[in-house]
């Protein structure tokens, strides 16, 4: 299938200015599929911009389909720093005839950017198009981690319930076979969250994030973000006098530069490979404030990418001079556990035992990443917790 099909091309004469006048902003160095233009060649590009215009299961929020282009506008007079952006824009997915056509055209084409080696940057649109997203990943038979950026953990209430952005993840848990290692959650508000919801997130050994521990030390987002395959990030956990563009919007959340920093761990992360903005609805947004945040998140993930250390560590890390080893022994612990330090970023790891015909399986997923604080925990015989689910997965 050619992927151009999928897309619509666009009105860029909407980004285009005095605004836009200067040689050195985004719009004038990323490759747009306009509508007088050819398709983008996305094997050569590094990111690919995909605008997602379908909100028929988003509940509450309807209207976020047409966000995409609002955030362009703002995106594209953005100046881009000290980068030489290899960056294409292919367009806007328009809603299916069905939801399930539009699944199926952001799976396809989500599959094939990641096989080309090139990062989808999805904005949507509702948060549901995150389980397309998962949903290439499965095709490629990829096992991944997950984060999500959210003040609630999308699992719904009811079982018969259909699909929406409300309860995505639990039609992500339950597919067979699955192919989700690890779902982390940052942010999330207690009382948006049911118990057993929190319940259920212990016993499946993942993690989350409550708004208040991630305020109180950024610091330890980083490894969190670090670990993740794919970032979904729903723009109601920003707080609604810095993010008002969402009918779910509330006055507690994430201060605008949080949310910032966040997506740039995103984007100096080696592992990450696709990442959406989400619930974006211009008809709440005052002074299109959101799009404009948006649009600066979208910034700094860039910036990230642009300084990426690769250093991400691989099978042959015992081998390579590129990081210093420490094992420490815990008392009446039967495991020692080996930290991995980068001599590139200074960025740590922690190795997880993996039985041996697990390996190949979870090769991206027994080397996990941590922070100097994990390493002086186990100093102190105390067992990381980020080691033991980890662990408590492979036993």
């Amino acid at each position: 299938m050619n992927i151009a099909d999928l897309f619509e091309p666009l009105d860029t004469g909407m980004f285009t200015g005095k605004a836009t006048a200067h040689p050195l902003v985004l719009g004038r160095s990323v490759s747009m599929y306009a509508a007088d233009g050819e398709f983008p060649d996305t094997g050569s590009a590094d990111i690919a911009i995909i605008g997602v215009m379908d909100d028929r299961n988003s509940p509450g929020n309807e209207g976020c389909s047409i966000a995409p282009d609002y955030v362009r506008k703002y995106l594209y007079r953005l100046y881009q720093g000290p980068l030489s952006p290899k960056i294409v824009d292919l367009g806007n997915i328009l809603a299916g005839d069905s939801v399930s056509d539009t699944y199926f055209a952001v799976k396809t084409v989500v599959a094939r950017l990641l096989e080309q080696n090139t990062l989808p940057l999805i904005i949507g649109g509702g948060q549901d198009i995150s389980y397309a997203n998962y949903l290439a990943y499965e095709s490629l038979g990829q096992i991944i981690s997950m984060v999500s950026v959210d003040s609630c953990f999308d699992i719904g209430i009811k079982k018969e319930e259909e699909l929406n952005s409300r309860n995505y993840l639990s039609s992500i848990l339950t597919r067979k076979p699955n192919y989700l290692f690890n779902y982390t959650n940052i942010g999330y508000q207690t009382y948006f969250v049911d118990q057993d919801a929190i319940e259920l997130m212990e016993k499946l050994y993942f993690d989350t994030y409550r708004l208040g521990v991630v305020r109180n030390n950024m610091e330890e987002v980083e490894p969190v973000v670090r670990n993740a395959d794919m970032l979904s990030f729903d723009l109601s956990s920003i707080r609604q006098s810095d993010a008002p563009g969402n009918a779910h919007a509330s006055p507690n959340g994430l201060y605008g530069e949080e949310a910032c920093r966040i997506v740039r761990y995103a984007g100096l992360s080696d592992k990450l490979s696709s990442i959406g903005f989400y619930e974006l609805n211009p008809a709440f947004d005052k002074g299109e404030q959101t799009a404009h945040l948006t649009a600066q998140m979208i910034w700094y993930f860039i910036d990230g990418f642009y300084h990426r250390k690769n250093d991400f560590p691989d099978t042959g890390i015992k081998e390579s001079g590129d990081f210093v080893k420490y094992v420490v022994s815990i008392r009446d612990f039967q495991n020692k556990i080996n930290f991995y330090k980068s001599k590139k970023s200074d960025r740590w790891w922690m190795e997880v035992p993996c039985p041996a015909k697990m390996k190949r399986k979870y090769n991206r997923q027994f080397l996990v990443p941590c922070s100097y604080r994990d390493y002086e925990e186990a100093c102190r015989n105390e067992i990381p917790e980020k080691w033991w689910q980890v662990y408590q997965k492979f036993v």
